[in-house]
């Protein structure tokens, strides 16, 4: 049996790239993306510059909870050994899934955690779970209530900020509760992917003045990279060239076991 590292979102710029890098070292991938199409492009471009590689493609859609379920269903036993959470969203406006829940936290949050809970059974039990995180999580709090943001409370970074932060969350919870797991965090610093173009007018003077400072795809990716192959069991902060302890206003216990639990109140509805 080929054994796979999945890659959500891998047809965006930094999931491809991910894809093409692992491709290279001879790592069998399984992209979970929710575009077909757009997925089997990515798998014709990078197999053509590396024939040998092993890419198999599958349909997943973060923002529905029982495309979630479909695609852990289709996994199986022993066949999966990593994850790289790598899918991010931004919502131009507030919107709920038809699971209730608000788009961007439903894609960078809700989705990432139920696929994770539902494959590790699947998986041994040092198995390798890679995070995308934000440097926008250091600007935001966050609490049980944040998990359902409301119309009036919503905005486009905060969400952003907040989902990413409750991943960050639950990654470290997920640490504490499988102390055999690989679990380690991912930043890319602020990378040239679609996420910048926010939909406003300021996007053109965002991109003039941003952008030439941004990291390419290639390069945003290479934190996670090196966070797939980590040995250690405690996690680490992966970003720029190096890994850290996880910094110290990210630890908390208590938050995250009640992020955790609220978690599974809103899924169980």
């Amino acid at each position: 049996m080929v054994v796979r590292t999945i890659i959500t979102g891998a047809t965006g710029s930094m999931g491809a790239a991910a894809c093409e890098a692992l491709a290279a070292k001879g790592v069998a991938v399984l992209m979970a993306c929710r575009n077909i199409k757009k997925a089997e492009a990515v798998r014709d471009g990078i197999l053509s510059r590396y024939p040998a590689a092993d890419i198999e493609i599958r349909q997943l859609d973060l923002c529905s909870m029982a495309s979630v379920r479909e695609f852990a269903e289709s996994v199986a036993p022993g066949s999966v050994d990593a994850i790289f959470h790598n899918a991010g969203a931004i919502s131009r406006r507030y919107e709920l899934t038809a699971d209730g829940l608000e788009k961007t936290f439903s894609t960078n949050y809700f989705g990432p955690w139920l696929l994770t809970s539902l494959l590790l059974s699947k998986m041994p039990q040092d198995a390798r779970i890679v995070s995308m995180v934000s440097l926008s999580c250091r600007y935001v709090t966050l609490c049980e209530h944040d998990l359902q943001p409301t119309e009036k409370d919503f905005s486009q970074l905060g969400s952003y900020a907040r989902s990413k932060r409750a991943l960050l969350s639950f990654s470290l919870e997920l640490a504490r509760r499988n102390p055999g797991l690989r679990v380690n965090l991912a930043d890319p610093g602020i990378v040239a992917t679609g996420l910048i173009d926010l939909g406003h007018w300021f996007d053109p003077l965002t991109d003039f003045l941003f952008k030439p400072f941004c990291n390419s795809p290639e390069k945003g990716v290479q934190p996670a990279l090196r966070a797939l192959e980590a040995s250690q069991t405690s996690p680490r902060y992966y970003v720029g060239k190096g890994a850290k302890t996880i910094p110290g206003r990210y630890l908390t216990p208590e938050l995250d076991a009640k992020i955790w639990a609220g978690t599974e109140a809103v899924l169980s509805e």
